[in-house]
């Protein structure tokens, strides 16, 4: 039956225009039907909501075959553009190859990461994937677009001619870009560092110049820390290659607090230390690991007590610090308010009838 359509056909290269043309719709269609199939699966690796962005990278490879195509230019009467129409599909082709691509490496980094909850109390492991995920997801992504834009570029001979010269005479040019590039190319070199190595990982809580924040953000130059006052501090990649600097969940996400007072010497030790017991149990912030009351250090008019913590992680930590400060030194005030720090002035009595007189 074609072959009559054919023979019977006033112009054969629009039959075959329209039967490409078909045929790419139904490879389409039948590959759509199969991914929505394999996202209803939960055992499969593509999501229910993600199959769009694999489909439509695919239409477009698919049209740059029929762009290709002879008998499309003869239909058009293009027939003088064939350099033009190839171009065209080589371009669209590279394009839909780097975007399938780009795709599917995000669906495959969601899909992993999703697996893992920060949220948790003990999320070491998920900041360990999440970090390593989204530095290396930005190196492959930067190293794919690199090469299909080298590559949409060598599909041009002049260009390619142009290119070969400048590396044949690039000796002196290269060695002077790399100097001037060697800062960039340090950054980027920590950020891969911080993603191998990981001294910070996401929600990572650190202490940076002073400031206390988690990490929020890790790239391929610079590492963003949200602090606890709504700040962003933005700080380059190097900085935590080259400087010391505080992780309180380096290991894990557990965290010891100390609360430090100063009182006078006849302090009762022994009733702070019930009274911190008490106030303890009575929080759900403390995880009962560790509780503790301790004089670490005396002066000639106070000594140092400390009172020592435990949450489950930093924030929970820091409530409970500001909580048991703020009840120990209500509980001093109220009961023993003698054992507060006082400056002592001691008069002769001397002084005293001269100061009376």
């Amino acid at each position: 039956m074609l072959d009559s359509i054919l023979k019977n056909s006033a112009n054969p290269s629009l039959l075959y225009v329209i039967i490409a043309f078909f045929l790419i719709l139904a490879v389409y269609f039948t590959l759509v039907q199969l991914l929505r199939r394999f996202g209803k699966n939960p055992d499969y690796i593509i999501p229910r909501h993600a199959f769009k962005k694999v489909t439509f990278p695919l239409f477009v490879i698919l049209f740059s075959f029929l762009v290709r195509m002879e008998s499309l230019r003869d239909v058009l009467g293009l027939h003088d553009y064939a350099y033009g129409f190839r171009k065209t599909s080589t371009l669209m082709f590279i394009f839909g190859a780097t975007w399938l691509i780009l795709n599917i490496i995000k669906i495959i980094k969601n899909r992993v990461v999703e697996k893992y909850d920060i949220h948790t109390s003990d999320n070491l492991k998920a900041r360990k994937i999440r970090t390593q995920f989204n530095i290396l997801e930005r190196i492959v992504v930067f190293v794919i677009i690199i090469l299909a834009i080298g590559i949409a570029l060598m599909s041009f001979e002049g260009i390619r001619e142009i290119g070969v010269s400048i590396f044949a005479s690039a000796g002196v040019a290269g060695i002077i870009i790399g100097f001037s590039a060697q800062k960039m190319i340090g950054t980027i070199l920590a950020g891969i560092q911080i993603a191998i190595t990981q001294p910070i990982k996401i929600d990572d809580v650190v202490i940076v110049d002073g400031e206390w924040g988690r990490i929020e953000e890790i790239t391929l130059t610079y590492v963003v820390i949200a602090i606890w006052d709504k700040r962003r501090l933005v700080v380059p990649s190097t900085f935590f290659i080259e400087n010391s600097f505080q992780n309180w969940t380096k290991t894990s996400s557990d965290i010891l607090g100390t609360v430090f007072l100063y009182t006078n010497y006849n302090v009762p030790v022994d009733a702070l230390r019930k009274e911190l017991t008490r106030i303890l149990e009575s929080s759900e912030l403390w995880d009962g690991a560790a509780n503790n009351v301790q004089i670490t250090d005396s002066k000639a008019n106070y000594v140092e007590l400390r009172a020592m913590m435990s949450a489950k992680d930093s924030s929970m930590a820091w409530d409970l610090r500001v909580l048991v400060r703020e009840k120990l030194i209500g509980f001093l005030q109220q009961n023993y308010p003698e054992s507060l720090a006082h400056t002592r002035v001691y008069l002769n009595q001397t002084e005293a009838l001269e100061n009376e007189g």
